[in-house]
């Protein structure tokens, strides 16, 4: 039976399934959400609702670096030919927000009420056409920017600048968004690294600062073709799972990581909050995020958190595109995508350590195995783990501290998910809705429910009195008289 089979041929109702999360929203099964009493859906189910995050992404500002020829050859080298097509997508903070409502650190998956859904290493390929095979994106921590400022940039900013070991992105595109074309080869390479550090401090590695980076990147691009063997894909990703994870709790105001692929992978995969585009054949190319680039069709005004919140409530199994790139769903071709991200997409259903300096998350495609085309079982237990962080002291070589997660991400091949065929995904299902928080948003508003309660004990008590009464109609009339010693409520 497919998942999407399961809500018809259950024997409980949409309706009478509705009634019971209205009260129970789950989890009925604790062992996998364990802590749900420190998520945003928690509040919300208590009546405090949060307002639309702030999302910080610099994307609209990329275009005010001029590049020459030179510089473009050095950041393909690099990695990032792609990432720098990326782009300025004007963010849907409400959408955002909801999706973050529905995200569990647990997992590091979406709870979706037909099952789990997860940006994934392969979204990652296909979307930002970021390496995501690689070595691990790890290195050593600063607490401070003159010297390693002035070793690859050739000057240092002045301190109004920085901020520990975190340069502003404005002082590198005042200083360096224009390249001499008569510049010598260390200018133009000092150059790129800058534009690279305000690539990735505006995209895949933005910080809720809104408008800082931290130099600790720095050193990876010293040198360009090793700085092009890195997966920097797998580091985007961990980057956006821990910056999913701290937004999910219910003391949190803001979100940070690469917004524009959260956003786009929305886009691909569910209907809601879809816009609809003025088709351009010039944005039918690699990478996919392109696609998404340009003037929306239709209203997207009025849409708050509350109206995704119940579009993402009422999620059915047609409203998802588990396979967005792949057959007559995505008109793209093929053949535009590159070899070299070709031969690493199996990566996509490894299940592996993702590493990104002292962020370490997991990434799990056995939890939806759905947007590899494969049916869907009952995933393994995740094995929980410790999320570091850096500290305070500089100088410090994180990979001393990330023995057991290197050892994973060196594991990697060894541990990619394959299909079972001919599986009851009704089973699936079945364990799923017990585990999961089905609703976010209460379909009865907290005051209702307060007044259907108390109506409830009001009437219980009528019932009580009224039954009272009538035994001591009874007992009067048989006894011919009353005594308030048998009855003392009438005493």
């Amino acid at each position: 039976m497919k998942s999407e089979d399961y809500y018809t041929a259950s024997n409980v109702t949409y309706s009478n399934a509705m009634e019971f999360y209205a009260t129970n929203p789950g989890p009925v099964d604790e062992s996998i959400l364990y802590d749900q009493d420190k998520h945003v859906s928690a509040a919300i189910w208590e009546g405090q609702e949060r307002s639309a995050l702030r999302c910080h992404e610099h994307t609209s500002k990329l275009d005010r670096w001029l590049l020459t020829e030179k510089q473009i050859e050095l950041v393909k080298r690099a990695g990032f030919g792609y990432l720098r097509l990326i782009p300025a997508i004007s963010l849907d903070n409400p959408l955002i927000s909801a999706l973050v409502e529905r995200w569990r650190k647990e997992t590091n998956t979406f709870h979706m009420t037909v099952g789990e859904m997860t940006v994934t290493l392969e979204d990652v390929a296909y979307m930002l056409g970021l390496r995501i095979d690689g070595e691990p994106v790890i290195g050593v921590t600063y607490t401070a920017c003159d010297s390693v400022c002035v070793k690859y940039l050739g000057k240092s900013p002045d301190s109004k600048y920085t901020s520990g070991g975190m340069v502003k992105l404005s002082w590198l595109k005042e200083s360096f968004s224009e390249c001499p074309e008569d510049a010598s080869i260390e200018d133009v390479e000092r150059h790129t690294r800058a534009y690279l550090l305000y690539l990735v401090g505006s995209t895949i590695f933005s910080t809720t600062t809104g408008n800082k980076v931290p130099v600790m990147y720095l050193p990876l691009f010293e040198n360009f073709d090793e700085a092009g063997k890195y997966a920097w894909g797998a580091a985007a990703l961990s980057f956006l799972y821990r910056a999913l994870g701290n937004a999910s709790l219910r003391s949190q105001s803001t979100i940070s990581g690469c917004l524009t692929l959260l956003q786009c992978w929305s886009y691909y995969h569910l209907t809601v909050g879809r816009p609809n585009l003025q088709h351009n054949p010039t944005h039918d190319c690699f990478p996919f995020v392109l696609k998404w680039k340009g003037k929306h069709i239709g209203p997207t005004s009025n849409r708050d958190v509350i109206f995704y919140r119940k579009a993402l409530d009422s999620l059915k199994p047609s409203d998802v595109t588990w396979c967005p790139y792949v057959g007559t769903v995505n008109p793209i071709s093929q053949t535009v995508i590159p070899e070299s991200i070709l031969n690493q997409l199996i990566l996509g259903r490894s299940k592996t350590m993702l590493i990104c300096f002292d962020k370490a998350e997991r990434h799990l495609p056995d939890r939806c195995l759905r947007q590899f085309g494969m049916h869907q079982t009952i995933p393994e237990e995740v094995q929980r783990w410790e999320r570091k962080t850096r500290g305070v002291d500089g100088g410090v070589d994180l990979s001393g501290k990330m023995e057991s997660e290197l050892n994973e991400w060196a594991n990697r091949r060894f541990h990619i998910v394959e299909a079972e065929e001919d599986l009851d995904e009704g089973e699936y299902m079945n364990w799923y809705l017990r585990i999961t928080r089905r609703l976010v948003g209460r379909p009865i508003p907290i005051s209702s429910e307060f007044q259907r309660m108390v109506s409830s004990t009001l009437r219980f008590k009528l019932r009580q009195l009224t039954n009272q009464f009538a035994s001591c109609m009874i007992a009067v009339r048989e006894n011919s008289f009353f005594s308030p010693i048998s009855y003392p409520y009438f005493g």
